[in-house]
């Protein structure tokens, strides 16, 4: 129906436009974290110096501040995929890909865009969220940089935390020197980045295993089959690669697996 498709097409541009802006937010929230003292020392970022000299002479010098910005830029890729659900749904489809032994089927560009984009997917309320508390304000000259800043980093704090194991921040905050820290809201991006990333870690190898087991049944059956008939120079692993396809087909794998990635964040 037409008006269906209408409606269709406008929730298809919302969503796209809510990706871009959370993509965008995050890019300048990244950064931000990156140069807090910069950006806390004055609101704007001078390219180039201009000093006047003896007889009218005029000497220009580039900022330090710019020098720095550009050394983020080079950090910036690490901090994006650290700070969001990227880590975890990246491991889990590459423990797929070797579960099934399809090699290089489907390719690390497949796998990587599929991360991103199902990333953005969940990362999405907290994009909306960082963009309405603290980009729109700072946009419409309603609230002062460093506040924005505070308001935007609020969000992704929470989503961090919420994901972040209680004994992998004990750790790190042994490992600093602290005795204990006051509640988890007062837990520095310093101590929340490297806990965070450690608990996806040990996530997404879990959820790897409960992948990594039905194949691994298929693989030990057809092996123990081809050896008791005495073909113990056939690979077990292409005889197996079939079996393993049509499973995965048949219990419609590619939405279970999206499916259980997505909700493992909000649950």
């Amino acid at each position: 129906m037409p008006g269906t498709d209408s409606r269709r097409s406008l929730i298809s541009r919302r969503q796209l436009i809510s990706g871009c802006k959370g993509l965008f937010m995050l890019c300048i929230l990244a950064g931000s974290m990156l140069l807090v003292p910069v950006a806390s020392a004055q609101s704007g970022l001078a390219a180039v110096t201009v000093t006047p000299g003896a007889g009218g002479a005029q000497t220009y010098s580039v900022s330090i501040q710019i020098l720095l910005l550009m050394t983020v830029l080079s950090l910036l890729p690490a901090a994006l995929i650290m700070m969001t659900s990227f880590t975890r749904v990246i491991i889990v489809l590459a423990i797929l890909r070797q579960a099934l032994g399809t090699a290089q089927t489907p390719s690390n560009q497949i796998l990587i865009g599929l991360s991103l984009f199902l990333s953005l997917f969940i990362m999405a309320p907290v994009f909306e969220t960082a963009y309405d508390n603290g980009l729109k304000p700072y946009l419409d000259e309603q609230m002062e940089a460093e506040q924005a800043l505070e308001n935007a980093a609020a969000p992704f704090r929470r989503f961090m935390l919420d994901q972040t194991r209680q004994a992998d921040l004990l750790m790190f905050t042994r490992i600093s020197g602290r005795d204990s820290l006051p509640s988890r809201d007062e837990v520095p991006f310093s101590l929340l980045l490297p806990s965070f990333v450690t608990s996806e870690l040990k996530t997404a190898f879990q959820i790897g295993f409960l992948i990594f087991l039905p194949f691994l049944v298929i693989d030990l059956v057809v092996a123990s089959v081809l050896m008791a008939m005495g073909m113990m120079m056939l690979s077990p692993m292409i005889i197996s690669l079939p079996f393993k396809l049509m499973l995965f087909v048949l219990v419609d794998g590619w939405s279970l697996i999206m499916g259980t990635l997505a909700s493992s964040f909000y649950m």
